[in-house]
């Protein structure tokens, strides 16, 4: 007899309980504890979750996707980004733009016969996740230039990571598809969509803030919220653009126009997200197939290190063109390594868009090869991760005294 899916839905549940408490516990994040548990319960151990299975409640992680974006975009403030000054922006560029170009270049270097694994693998290496990093600012309840530069970094760095993401996607899916098109042509197209990503969620926040502009029930203002993400994330699956571009749009341009139901949006959102996160995450997990990690596992290293160096290299480079305090040119790098967050969430992505059959034997094997290489190098930078984080803080001086434990 076959089991129901929401039998398996009971178990990632149950699961994600249990790691919860177990995290808080151990004091180490609950994303890292719900991505081990994943692994567990997948391919690689016990088979509960298996590749099947997984695809059966894909569903969950697109919502995910979805939520996710829209958390991105609702931290796009413009009057914040003015208020942070050149610095915080040039960081932002050059530590997105050095992971991605040291990554694809070192990768084109050693596997020159997969110039679209390289790419894509660039695009993914630009994003930080913001939660471990923050989770420990708040542990040692961190104050400084420093700490204020790093909340700010991570904040537009998922954004300018998910337009890498798109555009070399975009450029990927041409070539499989046996494209011949120039690169003028190619570039003109990957513009087009994403223009035609930002003008869908433009438009829907228009719409909501028509709609909801005065609107005071949060019942309302969350079935419509849920009416809207749903709604981007068909309609741009049916149109072939960006779901996540789509949805980071609506929540941007939500809140640089309503700000207050921007805010109430948000507070709604944070009650049923982290259902379907830490669903998300636990399925990002169960992808993670052990034995391939012999195939994987020295360009998963070399990712890891490429990765490494574009982020912190790049990110001294940005502070020192930027003039940022001396503290922030010299410790800034170290704060960004951690990579589950969007980085899993573009993976996953890369997954469910690569291994459909028109992108042929190539695209799937890529997509397994770049979720696996995610997940392997996700747990090394969620351990690592947060101990470099303490450390830049505890050099700068910036860990309140008596926090620190």
């Amino acid at each position: 007899m076959e089991i129901p899916s929401f039998v398996y839905l009971a178990v990632i549940f149950l699961a994600a309980f249990f790691t919860k408490k177990i995290t808080a516990r151990i004091k180490i994040p609950e994303v890292t504890g719900y991505v081990l548990i994943g692994v567990m319960l997948g391919v690689s151990l016990l088979h509960i979750l298996s590749p099947e299975t997984v695809d059966k409640l894909s569903g969950i992680s697109t919502v995910a996707l979805g939520i996710i974006a829209f958390i991105i975009g609702v931290e796009l403030r413009l009057d914040v980004i003015k208020k942070l000054g050149k610095s915080v922006l040039m960081i932002v560029l050059f530590e997105c733009l050095g992971a991605f170009a040291i990554v694809y270049l070192v990768l084109m270097a050693l596997y020159p016969d997969n110039p679209y694994l390289a790419l894509l693998l660039g695009s993914v290496a630009s994003a930080t996740a913001p939660a471990a990093t923050i989770a420990v600012i708040k542990q040692y309840k961190a104050k400084g230039p420093l700490t204020s530069t790093i909340i700010a970094v991570v904040g537009i760095d998922d954004a300018m990571a998910l337009i890498i993401y798109v555009f070399a996607s975009s450029i990927v899916k041409a070539g499989l598809t046996g494209g011949h098109a120039q690169m003028i042509q190619i570039v003109g197209s990957t513009l087009l969509s994403i223009g035609e990503s930002v003008a869908l969620g433009t438009a829907s926040a228009l719409l909501f803030k028509l709609l909801l502009g005065k609107e005071r029930e949060s019942e309302l203002i969350m079935l419509m919220i849920a009416a809207v993400i749903m709604g981007l994330l068909g309609i741009s699956e049916m149109l072939g653009v960006s779901e996540l571009l789509s949805i980071m749009s609506f929540g941007c341009v939500l809140v640089n126009t309503a700000p207050q139901l921007a805010k109430k949006s948000g507070g709604l959102i944070e009650h049923f997200s982290p259902v379907f996160l830490a669903a998300f995450f636990l399925l990002g997990g169960a992808h993670l197939d052990i034995r391939l990690l012999k195939q994987i596992g020295v360009m998963g290293l070399i990712y890891f290190a490429a990765r490494g160096a574009g982020k912190m290299g790049g990110a001294s480079l940005g502070a020192i063109l930027g003039k940022a305090p001396g503290r922030v040119k010299k410790y800034i790098g170290f704060t960004l390594l951690p990579q589950v967050g969007v980085a899993l969430a573009l993976a996953l992505s890369i997954s469910k868009e690569f291994t459909k059959p028109v992108y042929g034997t190539l695209g799937s094997e890529m997509a397994t090869v770049i979720i696996n290489i995610l997940l392997f190098t996700t747990i090394i930078t969620e351990i690592v991760g947060p101990l470099l984080t303490r450390f830049a803080l505890t050099k700068a001086g910036e860990i309140t005294t008596g926090a620190q434990e």
